[in-house]
C-alpha cells in the first residue's frame, strides 16, 4: 500500500511541476512574440484596418427617429423654460433652457436669440450655467466610459 500512495503522489508531482512548466513556457513564448517587431507592426495594421469600419458603424447607427425624439426634447425644454420663467421660477427655467442649449445644432444662434428675448439676469444666470453643466456631462460621460472599460 505505501508504494501505491508514492506512485500515486509521484505521479501528482510530475503532472503538477509538468504544468507548471507549461504555464511557464507559454508565458516566455507570449513574451517573446509580444517583443518581436513584425508582431507589433501586423497588430499596428490591424487596429488601423479596424478603425474606419468601426467609424462607419457609428455612422449607421444613426436613425432619424433619435433626431425627432431629440427635436422634440429641444422644444419641449425651450417650452418649459419659457413656462417657468412666465411663472417667476428662475433657476428651473434656466436649468431647461440650458438643457435645450447643450442639445441644439446650432448654440450660437439659439444664444444670440436668449440675448435678444430674455431679460439681463436670466441671460446672466444662462451663461454661468453653461460651463457648470458641461462640466458634468464630462464627468457623466467619463464615468460611463470607465463603467463600460470594467468587466465587473
Amino acid at each position: 500500500m505505501p508504494n501505491i500512495r508514492l506512485g500515486v503522489g509521484l505521479l501528482a508531482a510530475l503532472a503538477a511541476g509538468g504544468a507548471v512548466a507549461l504555464l511557464c513556457y507559454c508565458v516566455y513564448l507570449d513574451r517573446r512574440r509580444h517583443r518581436d517587431r513584425a508582431f507589433r507592426r501586423r497588430r499596428r495594421d490591424q487596429r488601423r484596418a479596424e478603425q474606419p469600419k468601426a467609424q462607419a458603424r457609428g455612422r449607421q447607427s444613426w436613425d432619424p427617429a433619435k433626431k425627432e425624439r431629440l427635436q422634440e426634447f429641444f422644444l419641449q425644454e425651450v417650452q418649459m423654460g419659457k413656462l417657468c420663467l412666465a411663472r417667476g421660477e428662475r433657476g428651473m427655467g434656466v436649468e431647461h433652457l440650458t438643457n435645450a442649449l447643450l442639445v441644439c445644432g446650432q448654440p450660437k444662434e439659439l444664444l444670440t436669440f436668449f440675448k435678444q428675448t430674455l431679460p439681463p439676469e436670466v441671460f446672466q444666470m444662462l451663461l454661468y450655467k453653461i460651463p457648470l453643466i458641461c462640466q458634468q456631462l464630462e464627468a457623466d460621460i467619463h464615468e460611463q466610459k470607465s463603467l463600460k472599460d470594467d468587466p465587473d
